[in-house]
């Protein structure tokens, strides 16, 4: 799997973005939907990756700097029909690495609370996520749950 640095301007990743938004609009009321369309995508302060196996998109994530030492992982997305092959797990791990090497000391997310979200959850917590309070921007909500990973 390669997995790059993108500009955002493809038509395979607009059109995975759509979906992600789509997909996040069908389990998480509008106010309570926290997920980026492009253009909130394209800050400075946030790094988008896609994740290609040859010439198909199966997945992407972001990371967004709160500060020096604080990261938010962003748009983590498999591809519909990619799902359940390991993708959502290596996009993870590059993140991961990425925060490491920024020297990042805590890296954050919030994710839905209802049944859909429980493979995002699962997910995270093998990697070593735990539950936490709201941070950053984020105010308690029944909707969302925020996990945190202390590096």
């Amino acid at each position: 799997m390669d997995i790059r640095i993108d500009d955002l301007t493809g038509s395979e990743v607009a059109e995975l973005v759509r979906e992600h938004l789509q997909g996040m609009s069908l389990h998480s009321p509008l106010e309570s939907m926290h997920a980026l369309g492009l253009e909130s995508l394209r800050k400075p302060e946030i790094t988008f990756w896609s994740a290609w196996e040859g010439d198909e998109l199966v997945g992407c994530g972001a990371l967004r700097e709160l500060d020096a030492q604080h990261g938010e992982i962003k748009s983590m997305r498999t591809s519909l029909s990619h799902l359940r092959k390991g993708v959502a797990k290596r996009v993870l791990q590059h993140i991961m690495e990425e925060t490491k090497q920024r020297g990042y000391r805590r890296l954050s997310l919030e994710t839905g609370s209802t049944d859909a979200f429980d493979p995002a959850r699962r997910l995270y917590a093998s990697f070593g996520f735990h539950y936490c309070e709201p941070f950053s921007d984020y105010i308690e909500d029944p909707n969302s749950v925020f996990m945190t990973n202390e590096l």
